[in-house]
């Protein structure tokens, strides 16, 4: 666990620090590898295209494990965690919408926050800002960062893998969809968990309890409720006056408000994360 927390800390400093160092997440070579398995179902996809280099990856990091006193498992590990963050910066992503000097290029920047795959433009409204903010920042930070935690590099490559594969026309039917959702399940409920810490923990609860009411007898993959929460946590904030203008229906304050909260959400993951490691150490 030690590892993950300085892997982590490393990959936001160089994402803070370097970002010009995101040209290098180029997974060109998997592509590659797709079109040379050719005409393949979407179980051999699975099979193959993704599970081959993770197995690769996984056996990369049971080689490393302990060699050179455990630097190797560190760099390896830290490489690999960056080069599956992202792939583009979410903050910067923000920023370049806030810093839009006219509504057309505000909206024109706002399509950066269009979840992978998705059709048509990005309504450029406070309910689908607030809404693709944190789908972005699931599949941009915390599908990663779980997956990572749990698994290893070989998790982190896994969970980038199948969301990019999920984004290819041919192969984004229920298999691949529901094997994405799979992935995504865990760390939705996890961000929710934190935003409520974070956050409005009255309005959190309520809203995810009402939201698995509605849908009560079914077991929902789909992460609809982050959506809800998302919704209920910024209009909470922004009606606070947690110091943002009091005007809960305008775009940017409510975009701003997001970004803010998944922030929030990932000091708390980090912070568990942390904790973890040194109940381990005293312990």
């Amino acid at each position: 666990m030690a590892t993950v927390l300085v892997a982590v800390l490393l990959v936001l400093l160089f994402c803070r620090g370097l970002p010009e160092l995101a040209r290098l997440r180029n997974f060109s070579w998997w592509q590659a590898w797709l079109d040379h398995l050719g005409r393949t179902s979407t179980t051999s996809a699975l099979a193959l295209g993704i599970g081959t280099p993770v197995l690769l990856c996984a056996l990369i990091q049971w080689g490393l494990h302990g060699a050179l006193f455990g630097l190797g498992s560190i760099v390896f590990a830290t490489c690999m965690l960056f080069y599956c963050w992202g792939p583009r910066d979410l903050e910067r992503d923000v920023e370049a919408i806030e810093k839009a000097p006219d509504s057309e290029r505000r909206a024109a920047a706002a399509q950066a926050l269009r979840p992978d795959g998705a059709q048509g433009n990005l309504a450029f409204e406070s309910e689908a800002l607030v809404a693709a903010t944190f789908a972005t920042a699931l599949r941009y930070w915390f599908g990663v960062l779980f997956w990572f935690t749990v698994l290893g590099p070989a998790g982190a490559l896994l969970y980038r893998l199948m969301q990019m594969l999920y984004c290819i026309q041919k192969y984004s039917g229920t298999k691949t969809q529901r094997a994405a959702a799979i992935l995504d399940w865990l760390p939705a409920h996890l961000m929710a968990l934190a935003l409520a810490l974070a956050s409005n923990f009255d309005a959190v609860f309520k809203t995810w309890r009402d939201w698995h009411a509605e849908h009560k007898g079914r077991f929902e993959l789909d992460p609809g409720f982050l959506d809800a929460i998302a919704h209920a946590s910024v209009d909470a904030d922004v009606a606070a006056g947690d110091g943002y203008a009091q005007d809960i229906h305008s775009p940017l304050v409510a975009l701003d408000d997001a970004l803010v909260l998944v922030r929030r959400v990932l000091v708390v993951w980090l912070t568990v994360i942390a904790l973890i490691v040194l109940a381990g150490w005293f312990g």
